[in-house]
């Protein structure tokens, strides 16, 4: 099936936190392959694998060194190759995260850059000089904090790196540097993955000018932890240049069969819809990877206009949706205030499985899983270093999967290389087995959706008071009606067009023209094309 993508659920798997199979106390691609039965036994469509190209891993691997080859700490190719072919011969295709927008220092074309002037890798990456008071070119900030420039001395010049100074940004405007990042892109797709994640895809072209950014307007004007965020990045990042740099990757996806590209679009709200409809439209990416719902915000509201303000902004566009990923809090940490843990997992789950687009899960989240309470002596990453204590970094949400009971969760028989705490322990898959568990609920959903509207079919939202979310998918399948009560308090609706109830739910009364939830209940049906809320 060419279009695979379009409704698909992904699995993000973060390599270094699946499954250790040498003891060194780091996940790696023979752990993954170890494992791979137990994401197919979910019933996901593909894979997403973090990045696994060789890295000096200041960034833990978002820092590439070579793009075409593995790094020994997850293993080799012929290991890469292995887990191909077994996800394959599993039913799951396999994406890889490409992150191209930026190198590490320590990659060749950057060594040979930073020498001289002159050299002929001398305009692959960002450089410019200072201004007259030695300052930097422009007022742009790292998204890690400090400056977006860092002064070399070889070169008497200042380079651009939007996340760490060991993260160079390639310079995009230059075609040589187009090319060979296609060639490596190419390089994967020959040896057989079905697709890529573009990390931070709007961060690739800068503003030739570099002129200065403005403020991002607030609501109030006391700081924010990071001062990145308040700033508006309108020179930074997002340039029109990226559209047809995005059209040159579609083409060589499209000389392969049934391969897909979705793009990290990290932007805030004021842009981001726009910013989704314009990498989507015509022949450019397949889809669009939303942050919208990886905040603290939790109304039916704000979901309701995530969903249909895409599909208003960009109606031949398709987003992917996720509620938890390697760079935010759970989501069962950041909802906990609207019920109990597991109750928050799995109406969470529900919520997330009938969204129109295509979804995309993290590792852990179909165990519940909460995020890890990060001490400072045991942080990792380098954001955590620089905000503590107000922002503890991303080492919470990247702790260890947890397959059993034992000490270290089945993950090693090392020692981990971030800690494995009895909260997260007591949520294993070993102890999930039984049914009611969130595991079981996962694996209910993921099994029932397959064949229906819940796939690719259009949302009919009904207007219901909050708390309560209801909305209608069709398709040539049929209709599934579906309603969320997104609290800790009882909640009713009025239904019509529906007689008894024909799907999964959890806290679901029906009797009459009522259907009751308890608190985080929820109910997906089947019903006819013309079945609504009142």
């Amino acid at each position: 099936m060419t279009e695979w993508w379009r409704g698909a659920v992904v699995y993000q798997i973060y390599p270094r936190s699946f499954q250790d199979s040498d003891g060194d106390g780091i996940g790696d691609l023979k752990g993954i392959t170890a494992r791979l039965d137990h994401v197919a036994g979910l019933g996901v469509d593909a894979i997403w694998l973090s990045p696994v190209f060789t890295s000096p891993m200041a960034d833990m691997g978002y820092d590439v060194s070579d793009y075409c080859d593995i790094d020994p700490l997850f293993g080799t190719l012929a290991d890469f190759d292995a887990l191909v072919a077994r996800a394959h011969d599993l039913g799951l295709k396999v994406i890889i995260d490409q992150v191209i927008s930026h190198s590490s220092d320590r990659h060749p074309a950057f060594v040979q850059s930073r020498a001289n002037r002159t050299n002929p890798k001398a305009d692959w990456y960002v450089w410019a000089d200072p201004k007259p008071d030695g300052s930097p070119p422009s007022n742009w900030i790292s998204v890690f904090g400090g400056s977006a420039w860092e002064w070399d001395t070889r070169r008497r010049q200042y380079y651009l790196h939007n996340f760490l100074t060991s993260q160079p940004d390639f310079n995009f405007h230059n075609p040589e540097v187009q090319d060979y990042l296609l060639g490596t892109m190419r390089f994967w797709l020959e040896r057989g993955v079905d697709g890529f994640r573009l990390d931070t895809v709007n961060y690739y072209f800068h503003d030739a000018l570099l002129r200065d950014n403005g403020p991002e307007p607030r609501e109030d004007n006391t700081p924010a932890v990071n001062p990145y965020d308040m700033q508006d990045h309108e020179y930074s990042k997002c340039r029109p240049e990226n559209l047809p740099f995005l059209e040159r990757m579609r083409e060589l996806l499209d000389e392969f069969d049934a391969r897909t590209m979705v793009g990290e679009v990290g932007e805030g709200p004021r842009r981001a819809l726009r910013i989704m409809e314009e990498y989507t439209s015509g022949r450019r990416l397949h889809m669009a990877y939303s942050f919208d719902m990886l905040g603290p915000k939790f109304t039916a509201g704000h979901f309701r206009s995530r969903v249909e303000g895409f599909f208003k902004a960009a109606p031949q566009g398709w987003p992917m949706w996720a509620f938890s990923n390697h760079d935010v809090i759970r989501h069962v940490t950041r909802w906990e205030k609207f019920g109990a843990q597991d109750d928050v997992a799995k109406l969470s789950a529900a919520l997330l499985l009938a969204l129109e687009g295509s979804i995309c899960l993290y590792q852990g989240e179909e165990l519940g899983q909460t995020e890890t309470d990060i001490e400072y002596h045991e942080l990792t990453d380098p954001p955590g270093f620089k905000f503590w204590p107000d922002y503890k970094g991303r080492d919470g949400c990247r702790t260890p999967m947890v397959w059993d009971g034992s000490p270290q969760g089945g993950f090693t028989s090392g020692t981990p290389w971030l800690p494995v705490k009895p909260p997260q322990l007591a949520s294993n898959v070993a102890a999930q087995e039984a049914p009611g568990s969130v595991l079981a609920c996962y694996r209910k959903l993921l099994g029932w959706r397959k064949g229906t509207a819940l796939v690719s079919g259009r949302s009919t939202f009904f207007d219901l008071p909050e708390p309560l979310l209801g909305f209608r998918r069709d398709d040539a399948t049929g209709s599934v009606l579906c309603l969320f009560n997104l609290s800790d308090k009882v909640a009713q609706a009025r239904v019509d067009g529906v007689t008894a109830l024909d799907g999964p739910q959890a806290g679901a009364v029906f009797k009459g023209d009522r259907l009751a939830l308890a608190p985080c209940g929820w109910a997906w049906t089947r019903c006819e094309s013309t079945a609504s809320f009142l």
